[in-house]
Order: C-alpha cells, then sequence, then structure tokens
C-alpha cells in the first residue's frame, strides 16, 4: 500500500453564518488519482482553496483543523506556499494573460534568464528588470509539456482568442512544467473538453501518477472517475460522505451517496418528434464567423419553432463559433433571420430585443457580472433590454427580489440568499445563474452553449429536463455542446461542424460510428459505413 501523501484532518470552514465544510479528514496517498466528488456547492472548491492557500480563505477568517503534507504540518497563506511545497492546482476558471504567448503562460513567476557576461553587468547596473531572458528555452520547456499533454499547436501562439479547450490544456501544462510536483490538484478539467481531448488528458494523468505525482480529481462526469481514480471521496452538504476504493463501487452507487438519493445516470436517447409542419423560427445562410480558432465558413441551417436543434464537433472546429457570431459577439456575415424578419448582423442589442436569448460557454467573461449580487445578475438585461422590474421608471426592489428568488428555487441555486455575490458561488451554480438570466429575457429562441459544463449530475438533469420543457411550451433552442451523449439525450437534431462548415445534420439515435465519421470530415457516411 502506498503512503500517505496528504491528509486533511477535521477541516472545517465558514463565511460568516454559512459553514461549507464541517469537520471533513480524509488522505491522498502517494501516486494515487483520487477523485473528489459532490453536488455544486459541497464544498469541494473550498477544500482545494484552502489547500491552496488561496485569499479568500484567509480574508474570510481562515479555517479549522490541519493539514498534513508527508507527516509535517503544512502552514500555506498563499498560492506560493502551496507550489513552493509542491502543490499545484489548476481552477475552474481560467488564470491565464490573454496578451501573453501559451509559453509565456506557462513560465510565468518562473522565467528563466539568459546566463551571459551581458546580461550579468547589466543587472547588476540597472536591477532585474533589465535582465534579458532565454525565450528559446521557455518554448523548448513549454512545448515538452504541450506534448505531455498531446497538444498540437505552437507554443508561441498569443492565448488570446484560443478555444476554452484549448485554455484548459495550457493550464494543465503550466502546472506539469514545474519541478518538484507532487500533488497537482484538476478541478473539472474535462469539462470544456471534447471526448477526445477528455480522453488524451485521462491517459496524460495516468502517467503522471506513475511517475509518482498525486492526483486529486474533481470531476462531475462519473464514468471518468470510475475509469481513473484510484480512491473517491464524496463529499454533500460540507460533510464527508465516505472514502471508497473505486473496484470497489460502480457510477450509480457513487451518484447515491453524491445526492442522497437514487437517480438514471442513463437518459434514454429522446422520442422522434417531426416538426415538418412548424413554421421556421431561425434560418442560417452563408454564416461567417471571425471567432478566433472557432471560424465558421459558410454554414447553412434551418431550424423550426419548438425543436431543440444539437450543434456538435470536435474543439477549434468552428462549432462554438457559430452562437457567438450570431449574437454579435464576433465579426460575422452572412444572412440570419429570426421568425421571418431578417436580422442586422454584429449587433447585440437588435438580437436580444427580437427575443433572441444567448447563455454562453464562457461565463466568467461574457456570461456573468462576478462582482455583483445573483439578483442583479438575473434581471440586468431584462431590465435594460425590455424594461422589466420598473415601476414608474424606478427599480422596482420587491418584484426584483421574489423573482430571483422563484429562479434560485426553481434552478436550486445554492446560494446564502439572493443578495450573495455571483463571484462566491461555485462554478456550476454561476452556470445556473447564467441560465436564470436568460430565461428571464422570457426568449422565443434560446442558444445555451455547453450548458451543463462544470455541473454535477443532478443538476445536468434539472437543466436537461428543463430545456425539454421550454421546448414543449414552444420555445426554440439552438444547444451547443462538446458531449455528444448529452446531445443525443434531448435533441431532435445535430449538426455536426467540421472545418468551419455543416458536415451533415443526424437524428439522436444515428450510430456513433456515423457521428465519429461526419467529425472527421466525412460527409458521406452511409457509404463510409457500408465499405
Amino acid at each position: 500500500m502506498s503512503r500517505n501523501l496528504l491528509e486533511f484532518k477535521s477541516v472545517s470552514k465558514s463565511y460568516l453564518e454559512n459553514q461549507v465544510l464541517k469537520d471533513v479528514s480524509f488522505d491522498i496517498r502517494a501516486g494515487e488519482i483520487h477523485a473528489l466528488i459532490g453536488e455544486n456547492g459541497a464544498g469541494k472548491s473550498t477544500l482545494m482553496n484552502i489547500l491552496f492557500g488561496m485569499p479568500v480563505i484567509h480574508s474570510t477568517g481562515g479555517f479549522e483543523g490541519s493539514i498534513e503534507l508527508e507527516g509535517q504540518k503544512l502552514d500555506i497563506m498563499s498560492p506560493f506556499d502551496a507550489m513552493a511545497a509542491g502543490i499545484g492546482m489548476v481552477h475552474q476558471e481560467f488564470m491565464l494573460i490573454p496578451g501573453f504567448t501559451i509559453a509565456e503562460n506557462i513560465k510565468l513567476n518562473r522565467e528563466i534568464e539568459k546566463k551571459s557576461l551581458l546580461n550579468t553587468i547589466t543587472s547588476r547596473l540597472f536591477g532585474k528588470r533589465m535582465k534579458t531572458l532565454d525565450f528559446k528555452q521557455m518554448n523548448k520547456d513549454a512545448r515538452a509539456a504541450l506534448d505531455k499533454l498531446e497538444m498540437n499547436i505552437e507554443e508561441f501562439t498569443l492565448v488570446q482568442g484560443l478555444p476554452i479547450g484549448y485554455m484548459q490544456f495550457v493550464e494543465i501544462a503550466r502546472e506539469i512544467d514545474k519541478t518538484g510536483l507532487k500533488l497537482l490538484v484538476l478541478d473539472e478539467p474535462t469539462a470544456v473538453l471534447t471526448e477526445s481531448e477528455a480522453d488524451s488528458l485521462l491517459q496524460a494523468m495516468k502517467n503522471l501518477a506513475a511517475r509518482g505525482i498525486s492526483i486529486v480529481f474533481i470531476s462531475h462526469r462519473l464514468g471518468e472517475i470510475t475509469a481513473v481514480a484510484d480512491r473517491v471521496t464524496i463529499l454533500r452538504d460540507g460533510e464527508l460522505v465516505i472514502t471508497k476504493d473505486v473496484k470497489d463501487t460502480n457510477t450509480l452507487e457513487i451518484a447515491e451517496y453524491m445526492i442522497g438519493r437514487k437517480v438514471s445516470i442513463e437518459r434514454e436517447i429522446c422520442e422522434t418528434r417531426k416538426f415538418t409542419d412548424a413554421e421556421i423560427a431561425l434560418s442560417v445562410k452563408d454564416l461567417h464567423v471571425a471567432m478566433p480558432n472557432e471560424r465558421v465558413k459558410g454554414v447553412e441551417f434551418e431550424v423550426r419553432k419548438g425543436e431543440i436543434f444539437g450543434i456538435g464537433g470536435l474543439a477549434g472546429q468552428g462549432k462554438l463559433g457559430i452562437a457567438n457570431g450570431i449574437m454579435g459577439l464576433y465579426e460575422t456575415r452572412g444572412e440570419v433571420t429570426i421568425n421571418g424578419e431578417p436580422m442586422p448582423l454584429n449587433k447585440t442589442r437588435k438580437m436580444l430585443d427580437a427575443g433572441v436569448a444567448f447563455v454562453s460557454e464562457d461565463r466568467k467573461e461574457v456570461g456573468l457580472l462576478i462582482e455583483d449580487s445573483i439578483r442583479h445578475n438575473i434581471m440586468f438585461t431584462s431590465m435594460n433590454i425590455h424594461s422589466e422590474f420598473l415601476k414608474a421608471g424606478l427599480i422596482d426592489k420587491k418584484a426584483i427580489r421574489e423573482h430571483a428568488r422563484k429562479m434560485i428555487k426553481d434552478l436550486d441555486i445554492r446560494c446564502t440568499s439572493e443578495k450573495q455575490r455571483t463571484g462566491r458561488l461555485s462554478g456550476g451554480n454561476q452556470q445556473k445563474v447564467c441560465v436564470a438570466r436568460a430565461l428571464t429575457q422570457k426568449p422565443n429562441v434560446l442558444f445555451v452553449s455547453e450548458p451543463t459544463r462544470g455541473i454535477d449530475i443532478g443538476a445536468k438533469k434539472l437543466i436537461l429536463d428543463l430545456l425539454m420543457e421550454l421546448s414543449s411550451n414552444g420555445m426554440t433552442i439552438i444547444m451547443t455542446s462538446s458531449e455528444l451523449a448529452e446531445l443525443c439525450s434531448i435533441c431532435d437534431r445535430i449538426a455536426i461542424i467540421c472545418e468551419g462548415e455543416v458536415v451533415g445534420v443526424l437524428p439522436p439515435d444515428a450510430s456513433p460510428t456515423k457521428f465519429g465519421l461526419m467529425m472527421s470530415g466525412i460527409k458521406d457516411v452511409e457509404e463510409e459505413v457500408q465499405s
């Protein structure tokens, strides 16, 4: 049996009167992949923030209990202390500098200086700021870290404009590049990745563990946990439920431990619904979108009223660019018609006025006012676009409060109250706030990109069931997702995007082989399957 590397001993944490962790104790062994799971708001991220010395912990009174690394009590007051102890962490929300290259982000705060007499003399005369960096060696190190993740992108590429999935790999590569790494915390690392990218990452995790590096793997994808983890620790409402060897359990039992009730993990592919007689709600012709690394090149499709239309494909192929372009977030040309009315492109306000809402895949930069309250986030767009929540020209605080509380209840947003700052919520609950704001607009057409990213199995079912209900009530939904199984579970048709174009449109019950062939760019899948 492997020795214990890290131990949490009776760890508790409260924010004012809200206790988010209650006497949590468990250990992590050297060289193991240890899964940490629980519903959104169960305390996972708080526990890891304690481990990594994040400012939010120490600015709110610290925590009770202790953490030991290799038998020695840790006193981590900042992320720098954690890194010095050999602990690395990749957070749910990215911490990259957009204007820097991938290599510069990977080597940030660990830059390599040129070894030369001139560099030594210059630094002595003018200080460290005059030292020159060894970019050749930095790029070489970055390339090595990227290769371990099988990430086929140039290390000197700017981070700004990269797809979300690529950013995730850069974050992980930065931690892999560090020397003396003993423990790596991965907080929902596969939430923004396609299935093939996730498979590559899981293999990289196994390789790291084989080299003796322990990994804390936080994920809501239970199949991934049973595939790679050695043990699993489950939290519920801030308390430890159980720590168990993965070989002695299964996804169904893990889910039941996690949410405290029996659940159905697999969703049946939705019954085929016919929309041939329904009017066309959205028409897209020759759409081109200049979204970096997600360019769209002449996409065409139609969606009928009440239909759930799925958009899938591999990362960087253009699937995310479609909604972002139609909503005016990137330079776009082509033709878009909403309910028979031609829409001016590159004008977000016009789209909102036409009854179109958007849940972005990037909740931090696009989806939320992170420093504002939950209720402000929920009502902000509707108040500004449709003059909702106003009474005689003044803000109707009672109406805002009542509506926010209703959305919190309906979407099961785990929070202290509607006044809580959105940035203090877990990632999954932030995602629910994004959905709440879109629904508050009462749209006719709803674009949702990666709507269940970072959301636990119970909340995921809630969101998908809600989308089905909205569709049955006449709302037209265009859903973009990296999870093919998720698209097949609720969509009526699914368009596959490859190299910025629609390769084809398949029904949800099409074979995985056909979906796979289309994702690789093959249009005539019937002929390919038969051959």
